[in-house]
């Protein structure tokens, strides 16, 4: 789960990025990082912390040039030392720049691929940094200096790209002198839109991950870049697009309509906003007619993502909508925080309930999804505390039961509370008095309501079939060794001795 950005303009980017960068803050926050263009020369500023935190005034006034990119990480891959941050860069072919939201599934093999072939040197386990450099590898076949590389000779590189790398995967990357690249793997599955603007000095692009970058940013949404297709911004300010994947599907992650993406945001012709309406609206359908005796006396949204659907909810079963929880907005999005106890504490640290709305009452608290159960058990015992006599909880998504394996951090199986655990037994682990979870199908056409032409979506962490089809038993048990949540903290500790020589700490 990452946020990636990129600009061709007439003037200087590196204001923009930053702006755009911001904007893109939810969807990570554990590192961030800009390389601007000039002429043939790459600028580099990244590190770990927020976007506010790593760009001073010393750092912006280095990034020169007119075209650039730029990335907020959440790792689900490798480790959160500074040194992993992105954007990444190598010098051979080309001056290349690359950013990167997703994940290869097929990244292990690749990276055996290059390194023990003598292909290319790697100084990360980023998979990032291997999609790089199968990208560098690729365009390097065109057998040309920089000067003389055609857009024809990207869209190949683009091509057999797509043959190699598995997974979820939406880039940004940078040719210096020669211009921008956005491309979607095969499937769609990760989210990247371009939009244009008209300025006095002529026609400016960007490529992003969601659309209200582009509208904060004063830039017209063009559409999303279809799955397989890439795009190519020269230096100068010339589009061309091309469908380079043989076989395009479009699957894209139901997730980010449930919790990722801003409901200000337009993906895939599908507005975030109305979708989570529609979640909202068939929440209700099921209660009414599973639950038609209910004794909700009120509505209470968990701030901010459960709000939007809760509203419809509360409406449609003729029960009063309150606002029970006042949110410390200085506190980041507990999901994508990492390790258990850090979430458990930063939940009473982001959240306090307003004791009014709950005493004597039966409570119905509405959330956009239960991953963990870690967030939605603390603040059912924080309700039950403000005196409600009754806590039930409704979730805007199925349960989750299996891992993510395209960029969202669902890796690990034994950290999920859906895993091998009927509704009953969810129900007793969080402490509630009864559970609501959306139905998978009316999940899907909440969201396919949006688009039609959309059939399929993955949805794999509802239902473990996982669109790439080539996930195996044995790389969900890989995954979960590596990424669980003692794994993370033991490389945590080794980061810590780290030298990061990449970065560039002015």
């Amino acid at each position: 789960m990452c946020g990636i950005i990129g600009i061709v303009a007439k003037n200087l980017v590196s204001q923009s990025l930053f702006d755009g960068l911001t904007v893109l803050q939810h969807r990570g926050q554990d590192a961030a990082g800009m390389v601007t263009c000039a002429g043939s020369q790459f600028f580099l500023r990244k590190d770990n912390g927020l976007v506010r935190d790593v760009f001073h005034t010393r750092h912006m006034l280095r990034q020169l040039g007119n075209m650039g990119i730029g990335h907020v990480r959440y790792p689900t891959a490798g480790s959160s030392s500074s040194a992993e941050a992105q954007p990444f860069y190598v010098n051979h072919p080309y001056g290349i720049s690359l950013a990167h939201n997703g994940n290869l599934t097929n990244g292990d093999e690749l990276r055996h691929e290059l390194v023990t072939g003598g292909l290319r040197h790697l100084n990360t386990q980023s998979d990032s940094e291997v999609l790089l450099n199968i990208l560098a590898d690729e365009l390097q076949k065109a057998g040309k200096v920089s000067h003389q590389l055609q857009p024809e000779d990207i869209f190949a590189a683009v091509s057999r790209l797509h043959q190699r790398c598995q997974g979820g995967y939406a880039v940004v990357a940078m040719i210096a002198g020669v211009g921008l690249l956005g491309f979607r793997d095969p499937f769609g599955i990760r989210p990247v839109v371009f939009g244009g603007r008209v300025t006095d000095k002529g026609r400016e692009y960007i490529v992003t991950s969601e659309s209200v970058v582009i509208d904060t940013l004063g830039f017209e949404l063009i559409r999303d870049i279809e799955p397989g297709e890439a795009v190519f911004i020269s230096a100068d300010g010339e589009l061309l697009t091309q469908q380079c994947s043989r076989n395009p599907q479009y699957c894209p992650c139901i997730f980010e309509l449930v919790y990722l993406a801003r409901p200000d945001s337009i993906i895939d012709k599908i507005s975030v906003y109305k979708a989570r309406l529609r979640m909202g609206e068939a929440l209700a359908r099921k209660i009414l007619r599973e639950w038609p005796d209910h004794d909700i006396d009120v509505v209470i949204p968990i701030p901010d993502t459960g709000r939007t659907a809760a509203i419809p909810l509360a409406h449609d079963i003729g029960v009063k909508y309150r606002e029970g929880f006042i949110k410390n907005r200085y506190i980041p999005r507990t999901f994508i925080m990492p390790g258990q106890n850090v979430r458990r504490k930063s939940v009473r640290q982001k959240l306090n309930a307003i004791e009014l709305e709950f005493k004597d009452k039966h409570v119905l608290l509405v959330d956009d999804s239960i991953v963990r159960g870690t967030t939605s058990k603390e603040i059912i015992q924080m309700a039950r505390e403000a005196g409600a006599r009754k806590v039930y909880f409704a979730s805007a998504a199925p349960p989750v039961r299996y891992p993510n394996v395209y960029g969202i951090d669902m890796p690990t199986v034994e950290e999920l509370i859906a895993c091998n655990r009927t509704e009953t037994e969810i129900c007793q682990s969080l402490g509630a008095d009864r559970i609501i979870y959306q139905d998978l199908d009316d999940l899907i056409e909440a969201a396919r309501a949006g688009n039609p032409d959309i059939v399929n979506f993955d949805t794999s962490c509802f239902t473990g079939n996982y669109v790439t089809g080539n996930v195996s038993g044995d790389y969900l048990a890989q995954i979960s060794r590596l990424r669980n949540d003692a794994a993370k903290n033991h490389r945590e500790q080794g980061d810590s001795h780290l030298t990061d020589l990449t970065n560039n700490n002015y």
